[in-house]
């Protein structure tokens, strides 16, 4: 069995971010939000996995692979109450886990489907996390500017228009950070971008993100503003 404490400690190094009671505190959160996956995943279809390593390799370390990037990134905006937005959460991934790494940082888990939205209002109350809202709605729906990141994974293609909704949820100069997978993949989305990207000053860098006993290409795609020429 894949211990998750290890894995933690592969993606947080000698300097790990401020969760409860360190690496220990985080991994018991994190077991508890799988048990909750695995009781309602049977009827919700939560994640697609054939076992508890699956999810845990697959989507809770997936989740927080590039948890001390994103922290650096949230709180690059000096912002006095720095909050992430997860677009489509589904199951809560990755916000949920970032909530557990950060607990110092605010996360709006954004779910259309009413059955899933409300599995996470439970999640959130079993593991007793302050730090997290649940908005039932789209993201076309979604408050405007509150977000210093927006986070997503498995989520659409990007599109003008898409790009264009995910950056009203985001406060002025903040940046949407995407989990992708095969820089191949990435750069084939990104290319018919190009026109659009330039149009509205925007610019794009993908940043290797390995997940431990993961043997497969994965990318943390930003997408921000570029800097203002001097």
């Amino acid at each position: 069995m894949i211990s998750l404490k290890s894995g933690l400690k592969k993606i947080l190094g000698p300097a790990p971010v401020s969760g409860p009671s360190g690496v220990d505190g985080i991994a018991v959160l994190l077991n508890r939000f799988c048990d909750e996956i695995e009781l309602f995943n049977p009827a919700y279809g939560l994640v697609s996995v054939k076992d508890r390593d699956e999810l845990v390799v697959k989507h809770i370390l997936d989740s927080l692979a590039p948890v001390v990037t994103i922290e650096r990134l949230v709180n690059a905006g000096f912002s006095r109450c720095p909050r992430i937005a997860d677009v489509g959460s589904g199951a809560g991934l990755p916000g949920i886990p970032l909530a557990i790494a950060l607990p110092g940082v605010s996360v709006s888990l954004i779910e259309r489907m009413g059955r899933r939205a409300g599995f996470l209002r439970n999640t959130q109350a079993v593991l007793t996390l302050p730090n997290v809202e649940v908005l039932e709605t789209g993201m076309e729906k979604a408050p405007a500017g509150i977000a210093d990141i927006v986070c997503f994974r498995a989520f659409r293609p990007l599109t003008p228009k898409i790009l264009k909704h995910l950056f009203r949820i985001l406060k002025k100069g903040a940046c949407i950070a995407a989990y992708k997978g095969r820089m191949d993949s990435i750069n084939t989305e990104m290319s018919p971008l190009s026109a659009f990207l330039k149009q509205q000053n925007l610019e794009w860098e993908a940043l290797p993100c390995p997940v431990p006993f993961l043997n497969e290409e994965r990318h943390l795609l930003l997408i921000r503003p570029s800097a203002p020429l001097p």
